[in-house]
């Protein structure tokens, strides 16, 4: 299967207009597409299917609540399909049937440890404000984003383990990356990139291939494991023109499932 991948675009603010990949049968939105949703219609009518796992700034401004319903709504009506702690199993023109493990993953903060989880939070606070969300009429500060982060891990833990069925290969798609190798090199172990990555390190090798957002800079890397095999991990991130990081950013990339 040959995938178009795509994140953080940030139409609220960038003047950027996606165009479809020659020869992909998929596009993956890995998230950050526009914090206002306007940029959606841009989708409508794209000549492959699309899935989309929600980012971080899909929720500026709005309850957590409110926002998840009225995001999946406004995905179906432009033929999206979003992925939140749920699986799908599309089939490539060949044949092969790849299943999608889809969700936005958030922080818990424990990418350093436990030890420095708390210092991780306090630097959270900073996104939080510029996020300015709310869950349940409260703030939706870094303990509730660790509240949905650990509730997405625990998820994807269940989904991983669960033994190959009718599929033949596995994509994990997550807006938070998977590991401390996706941090972006500006910023490498401050205690800031516990808000862009996670330590999901052991579940890597359930997944053929990894796709990731929310850095803004682009990885493909493999991470190989233990008594043969690896994982592919790969973020198209474009970012925020103003600080040049479209630069490494390929429009239409295009990553193969064999």
């Amino acid at each position: 299967m040959r995938i178009q991948l795509l994140s953080d675009l940030h139409l609220e603010t960038e003047v950027y207009e996606p165009e479809p990949a020659p020869g992909a049968e998929l596009l993956v939105l890995a998230g950050d597409l526009d914090a206002s949703w306007s940029s959606f219609d841009r989708f409508a009518g794209w000549p492959v299917p699309i899935l989309f796992v929600a980012g971080n700034h899909e929720f500026d401004d709005r309850e957590w609540n409110d926002a998840w319903p009225a995001l999946r709504e406004h995905c179906a009506r432009r033929s999206i399909t979003l992925l939140e702690r749920e699986s799908l199993v599309l089939a490539d023109r060949d044949g092969l049937r790849v299943r999608f493990v889809g969700t936005a993953r958030w922080s818990d903060f424990d990418l350093f440890g436990e030890a420095r989880r708390e210092r991780c939070m306090r630097a959270a606070g900073y996104f939080m404000t510029l996020m300015n969300a709310t869950r349940g009429g409260a703030p939706f500060d870094a303990a509730a984003v660790r509240d949905e982060a650990l509730a997405c891990r625990a998820w994807l833990e269940t989904e991983l383990a669960v033994p190959r069925g009718e599929w033949d290969r596995t994509v994990v798609v997550t807006h938070f990356a998977p590991s401390f190798r996706s941090a972006d090199p500006r910023y490498g172990g401050q205690p800031g990139t516990a808000s862009f990555c996670n330590a999901d390190d052991d579940l890597l090798p359930k997944a053929d291939l990894w796709l990731h957002g929310h850095l803004h800079c682009q990885h493909d890397y493999r991470v190989e494991h233990g008594g043969g095999g690896s994982t592919r991990v790969v973020c198209n991130s474009r970012g925020h023109s103003k600080r040049g990081e479209p630069a490494g950013h390929d429009p239409r990339l295009v990553i193969e499932v064999v």
